[in-house]
């Protein structure tokens, strides 16, 4: 990762609008912002800096798909002369308007695919983003940032936004995000009453959330140890419709599938990966037909045991950034960790 650094200056709201029409223009990287969706918001392709949204509550989909793709080829073969071209797509990027939470989350999604069995596909994605984030202004109803610790970060980010009313205060938390600010932006030095303003702003945005978790989050691994044969499980699960919707969304989760697809003159084919997901019916059955999830009870708790525990175990974080996709995309309203955690201590939702 690269070296952190904090230098603060100014930008006013017109002027950054400069600063991202000048990167879609004048920039060899795709430059990828939030746009709205009808009353919906999701990362995509920027044409003109007047489509970005940095006022926006939460995306459909985190920006973890640009590092591992829903579908991903990785390899293409050919058995009639038994050659193999290895398939690397890594996409210059400049991401622009990543709320903490999000920037959190891949933060922990580097250090699993750094890991020792290192994704090279993953990791040459990674160094060749740019990632600058954005305080946010407006949360969604469903997110618990505030309770996660996740509603701020002061890291994971080459350049951070925090909206001043008119202006913009921007930390360069790298060299990467210092280079481009300087290529591209026209600001100033922030002085003092602007940034005890954006540390004002800051403070202030873990208030914001309505939906908590109501007792600390270091305590959920001892509690999910405790309550591994809890009822709650079963009783959730009987409403489970085995989709993997709170997979697909979840900024953190990171297991896929990998499969050969063969044309049909049976010689030429590719090898891809897709996302996969621990609710989905078969993510645990083997070659031999064994199920070792067969139940729809042991996939609901494995989920909850693997953002709360397992990760925890292994990494020393608690894998949910509390960003409610998860609970937005459950049509039978089973997904939400802030209730599930909650009935399991005993506290109020």
């Amino acid at each position: 990762m690269e070296k952190k650094i904090s230098h603060m200056f100014e930008m006013g709201k017109e002027d950054l609008l400069s600063f991202v029409n000048s990167m879609i223009e004048g920039d060899p990287r795709t430059v990828v912002g939030v746009k709205a969706k009808g009353s919906k918001f999701a990362f995509g392709t920027l044409d003109s800096a007047e489509e970005l949204r940095l006022d926006y509550d939460v995306t459909l989909l985190p920006p973890k798909n640009y590092f591992l793709p829903s579908l991903e080829p990785l390899l293409r073969y050919d058995l009639s002369d038994s050659t193999t071209q290895e398939i690397i797509q890594a996409e210059p990027l400049v991401i622009i308007g990543i709320h903490p939470y999000d920037l959190i989350a891949i933060e922990q999604m580097d250090a699993i695919f750094r890991d020792t069995n290192q994704d090279y596909h993953y990791i040459r994605k990674r160094e060749k983003s740019v990632l600058i984030g954005v305080n946010m202004q407006n949360v969604s109803p469903y997110a618990f940032a505030g309770s996660m610790g996740t509603a701020t970060t002061d890291h994971g980010f080459d350049l951070m936004l925090t909206d001043l009313g008119q202006k913009y205060l921007i930390e360069v938390g790298t060299e990467k995000g210092g280079e481009l600010l300087n290529k591209y932006g026209r600001f100033s030095e922030a002085d003092g009453e602007a940034v005890v303003e954006a540390r004002r702003i800051e403070a202030e945005i873990p208030s914001k959330f309505q939906k908590r978790i109501n007792f600390s989050p270091d305590e959920l691994p001892e509690l999910l140890e405790e309550n591994y044969d809890n009822e709650i499980w079963a009783k959730n699960a009987e409403k489970c419709l085995k989709c993997g919707s709170c997979n697909l969304v979840c900024p953190t989760c990171y297991c896929f599938d990998v499969q050969d697809i063969t044309e049909l003159n049976l010689k030429r084919g590719e090898r891809i990966r897709t996302w996969d997901g621990c609710l989905l019916q078969d993510f645990a059955k083997v070659a031999t037909g064994e199920n070792f999830r067969g139940d729809d009870a042991a996939r609901y708790r494995h989920r909850f045991m693997r953002k709360g525990k397992y990760l925890h175990d292994k990494y020393g974080y608690i894998a949910c950034v509390g960003c409610g996709r998860c609970s937005s995309a459950c049509l039978p309203d089973i997904a939400d960790p802030t209730e599930v955690f909650n009935t399991l201590k005993g506290v109020a939702v």
